[in-house]
């Protein structure tokens, strides 16, 4: 799943991968679980990459309806069971009443900046991640419920 965290105001949370220094991202995840509600893998991967907590911040997260299936880049091949190369990509929006505090953890990412939803979409390097962030006025202005 990708979670695409922002304040109304179109600001997106990125964060850079420490695997990869140069390389920025929405939080990103897999379920812990073959049965791990999408939305609760959302929080606790929000949690985890960001010290976020979704309810606690005011925030409200959004199923976007999106989907995305995509080719794992080799370098992250090896995180997936063998044979595994496509990944299918569920796309989450968390809106945030304004920026909040950002707490990394730092074996997984070395820096995080709130940056205006273009300017988000030109820093990252995944295109289905660009892509979302694009889609970001969209569900601003018509919220899904």
């Amino acid at each position: 799943m990708l979670v695409v965290i922002h304040t109304p105001a179109l600001e997106v949370l990125l964060i850079e991968r420490a695997d990869k220094p140069g390389y920025w991202q929405s939080v990103t995840g897999s379920l812990d679980a073959p049965d791990e509600p999408l939305a609760e893998t959302c929080r606790r991967e929000v949690r985890e990459e960001t010290g976020i907590d979704a309810d606690a911040s005011g925030g409200a997260l959004r199923d976007w309806g999106l989907t995305n299936l995509y080719e794992i880049y080799p370098v992250w091949r090896h995180r997936y069971a063998p044979g595994v190369t496509h990944n299918t990509e569920h796309v989450f929006g968390l809106t945030l009443p304004a920026r909040v505090p950002v707490t990394l953890n730092p074996r997984e990412h070395l820096a995080h900046a709130w940056l205006p939803w273009r300017e988000a979409a030109d820093r990252c390097f995944s295109p289905s991640n660009a892509e979302a962030i694009l889609q970001l006025p969209r569900f601003v202005q018509h919220p899904m419920s």
